[in-house]
């Protein structure tokens, strides 16, 4: 499924998310004009090696040199491929210019932030002697998506789903294309541990949604939530319903 855009207005322009966006695409274009040798040691080098942190005797003997713990950030910012960069950054785009209407700029950031740290830090617990770099900003991401999925499940995800060489398109609520997102994620981290296959931090997207869905709470600022749905009305909340803005 690949989501086309979202129903849900914009309040305000969202200044925290096109930052990022831009700095993912400057840092994936600086990284994926070097050699793929380069490439490949910035990828160690500034991507999370759980194997580094928990083998120290294993990471002073492949050459990591000692580090403040700067990879759990700078991993949110690299990314293997275009495919991956486009894909993370659509995501975003779709359902985090809502978040920062909720949170504001600055504090939308450092949910950002934290979502991605609780991602990888979800990985490594399942990956505890993976000498495997983990990079991307899908952790964070997910992050997102599971505070979206609290604050805007009346919400409908145009969803284009293609069906061999035929595509469709349908308007699909918000919790489903969220809620199928999620556990697909569980079914393939399973699944991913039990064979050893692990080519996707599956377990970074689940760790990151579940963040997202507890830290919202203490993100979302009074006043600001004008599209969010109301549990009691089974609506728009009530306090904070107007007229629909572009």
């Amino acid at each position: 499924m690949i989501p086309i855009r979202d129903n849900v207005p914009r309040e305000t322009r969202p200044y925290a998310v096109l930052s990022i966006i831009a700095v993912n695409f400057i840092v994936f274009l600086i990284v994926y004009s070097m050699t793929p040798e380069a490439r490949t040691r910035i990828y160690y080098l500034f991507g999370v090696v759980p194997a580094r942190f928990f083998e120290p005797d294993w990471a002073a003997w492949a050459g990591f040199p000692d580090t403040l713990g700067w990879p759990f950030l700078t991993y949110m910012f690299l990314h293997g491929g275009w495919l991956h960069v486009i894909l993370n950054m659509w995501m975003l785009w779709i359902f985090g210019d809502n978040i920062e209407d909720v949170t504001g700029h600055g504090w939308f950031v450092l949910f950002y932030v934290l979502c991605g740290l609780a991602a990888v830090a979800t990985h490594m617990a399942f990956e505890r002697s993976s000498p495997m770099p983990v990079i991307g900003a899908s952790g964070a991401i997910a992050g997102i998506m599971g505070a979206y999925i609290v604050l805007y499940p009346q919400g409908k995800v145009l969803t284009l789903i293609p069906v061999f060489f035929f595509p469709f398109i349908f308007r699909i609520p918000a919790s489903l294309f969220l809620g199928f997102w999620f556990v697909m994620q569980i079914i393939s981290g399973v699944y991913s541990t039990v064979h050893s296959a692990q080519n996707v931090a599956w377990w970074a997207h689940v760790g990151g949604f579940l963040t997202g869905i507890v830290l919202i709470r203490w993100f979302r600022r009074p006043g600001r939530c004008r599209y969010c749905y109301n549990p009691d009305t089974k609506d728009y909340d009530p306090e904070e319903s107007g007229p629909t803005s572009g």
